[in-house]
């Protein structure tokens, strides 16, 4: 499932491999994944232009493009979001093979699967060179469209201040999990994120945000710091150090002490029976 650090390594891919690339075609035909498009609006919005830039807030990523030719106004925003299940390939080569390298979700055996599943390709540019981009999705649950709006996200999670957090985190009866997933409060935290930061922060995820005092809510905004950077240096959330203790009969791996679950803020979550046993 991914989340920002996935959607973070998901730029940095398209900012190595797809940017200043002259589009030379456009597959949109899929009318779920490109709604509100109709087939064909995305092609001739961007077919002669480049990609030049790959930019993401949260778990947005969007990626400018150029004018036409060079006199011109540059195109409208390429708007792509993974969903649960989204996977992004770039190749750089002709043909439909792709290096393991530039493929982004899951482990490396399962990222050379995706790739090869061309019945679940949602959208694809080709680029003039013959390389690809493409959107690999078995559950459709991803998202392409031009311009997309994020004025409503968040400050992104990756480079919030301290100060910005407390804010976000200061007000209101929320349960912290809950706020924590608010992508209009901090951009870019899933379930899996969540439960980590609080795991290593040791605050109990159904208190409630305004009876955290700033010296928990400093320790929080660290601990979602040192998280994020962990899980984009490994490649994925999925590498936590709470998350395989996520189930019944997990330990928790500091203290041994037995993992609780419960539903918080609508969401499946889990936390450690001993260190995180405090309010509420």
């Amino acid at each position: 499932m991914p989340e920002l650090p996935e959607v973070e390594t998901a730029r940095r891919v398209l900012e190595d491999g797809a940017l200043h690339r002259r589009i030379a075609d456009v597959d949109d035909t899929d009318t779920f994944v490109c709604r509100p498009h109709r087939p064909g609006d995305i092609r001739r919005a961007l077919l002669g232009r480049e990609l030049t830039a790959a930019r993401r807030r949260g778990k947005s990523l969007w990626l400018p493009t150029s004018a036409v030719d060079p006199s011109g106004t540059p195109g409208p925003d390429l708007g792509l979001h993974l969903g649960m299940s989204g996977v992004i390939v770039v190749t750089t080569a002709p043909g439909d093979g792709a290096d393991a390298a530039n493929l982004v979700g899951g482990d490396t055996k399962n990222r050379q699967a995706a790739a090869t599943r061309t019945g679940w390709q949602r959208f694809r540019l080709t680029f003039q060179d013959g390389g690809r981009l493409a959107l690999i999705d078995a559950r459709r649950l991803s998202r392409v469209r031009l311009d997309p709006e994020i004025a409503a996200l968040g400050p992104d999670a990756l480079g919030i201040t301290p100060a910005v957090f407390r804010s976000a985190m200061g007000h209101g009866s929320s349960p912290v999990k809950a706020r924590l997933l608010d992508q209009a409060a901090v951009a870019g935290i899933g379930n899996l994120l969540a439960d980590e930061t609080l795991w290593l922060a040791k605050i109990n995820p159904a208190t409630r945000v305004n009876a955290l005092d700033r010296t928990e809510v400093d320790r929080l905004g660290r601990a979602l710091r040192r998280a994020l950077r962990s899980a984009t240096d490994k490649g994925g959330v999925h590498t936590g150090a709470v998350i395989a203790a996520r189930l019944p009969g997990g330990r928790c791996p500091r203290c041994h002490a037995e993992m609780r679950h419960a539903t918080v803020g609508g969401r499946s979550t889990w936390w450690c029976s001993r260190e995180q046993a405090g309010r509420p």
